[in-house]
């Protein structure tokens, strides 16, 4: 492969976006070389600023419609561009796009989520499916002749001191995902922080007009990153993008897993994510019905600290531009 040909980046929004991102940088691809299909949105707009950036189309789990308009964007953008290698970790554009630069010889290579404990999700089955494309997961435990372990997006971070506070500020988040509102956590944590100094409150879909509270739907990443900073504890759905905002910050967040029961997600993957990092005591998780000002307090009291994650390798040969 020519080290000079430009890595085609593509994910959709939130965990996989992040995860992509960090993974981009262990594998040393210059930013320069580095071109991005994703949606758009507050984090995608603040995490990849300065970037060469493609748009794509907003597309939900299980939006045919827009998924075909997926398909017709990845033909253009590898009609258009020779790529040295596409690299995706999900969801909707890496089920459109990875079949075809394998058609074309390109090296094509799909990261499983982290939010992935027990097997590859419905996009992971349908990539695997193609046996050109390279797949790898974040799970020692589900890894076999198919699906190469490689590491954890979550190996760069280690459980810190733990220093009691009484909490006074606390940022409330639930990302972008559109369509499926999380009004249970906002009904539970409003009370418990009634008392607070200052609580941004990073609502989504959800209407929260009720609760006598001002939310705002989106943020700017770089605006999420500084009132995660300034905060005493974070409270988050179990979304892998939340998790790492609040892990790169040295916080221990507590993770609230949306529930397909609920309405909230398509399937429960999130508790996943949160018993991982619970396990890993990097986050304390709690489903809406457990929650209390107990828990509020401890985890404000506990910290996160970095290190050096394990050399990511899942290219043959080095795509470090010049």
């Amino acid at each position: 492969m020519n080290v000079h040909e430009d890595v085609l980046l593509v994910c959709s929004g939130g965990g996989h976006l992040r995860q992509l991102a960090g993974f981009a940088e262990r594998l040393g691809i210059a930013r320069g070389r580095q071109v991005w299909v994703t949606f758009r949105n507050g984090l995608s707009e603040s995490l990849l600023g300065g970037r060469r950036v493609i748009w794509a189309p907003f597309t939900a789990p299980r939006d045919l419609r827009n998924f075909a308009r997926l398909v017709l964007l990845a033909r253009r953008v590898l009609a258009r561009q020779r790529f040295g290698h596409v690299i995706s970790t999900g969801s909707s554009p890496a089920a459109a796009f990875l079949p075809l630069p394998v058609r074309k010889g390109i090296p094509a290579s799909y990261i499983g989520s982290a939010a992935r404990a027990d097997g590859p999700s419905v996009t992971g089955r349908i990539v695997s499916r193609f046996p050109r494309i390279r797949t790898y997961c974040q799970y020692p435990a589900w890894a076999d002749e198919r699906w190469q372990y490689r590491g954890s997006v979550f190996d760069g971070y280690t459980p810190g001191a733990v220093t009691p506070i009484m909490p006074r500020s606390a940022v409330v988040s639930v990302g972008t995902q559109e369509g499926f509102p999380f009004d249970r956590l906002f009904a539970k944590v409003v009370p418990l922080l009634a008392d607070f100094d200052r609580v941004l409150f990073q609502t989504g879909d959800a209407d929260v007009s009720h609760l006598g509270i001002t939310g705002v739907p989106s943020i700017a990443h770089a605006d999420l990153k500084a009132a995660i900073r300034d905060a005493d504890v974070v409270i988050t759905h179990a979304g892998v993008g939340g998790a790492l905002t609040a892990l790169d910050l040295g916080k221990h967040p507590i993770m609230i897993p949306r529930s397909a029961q609920h309405g909230e997600h398509v399937d429960d993957h999130q508790v996943q994510v949160a018993r991982e990092l619970d396990r890993r005591g990097l986050a304390t998780a709690r489903s809406v019905e457990e929650l209390s000002s107990r828990d509020i307090v401890e985890a404000a009291s506990k910290s996160v600290r970095a290190v050096a994650p394990p050399r990511l390798d899942l290219i043959p040969s080095p795509v470090a531009g010049a």
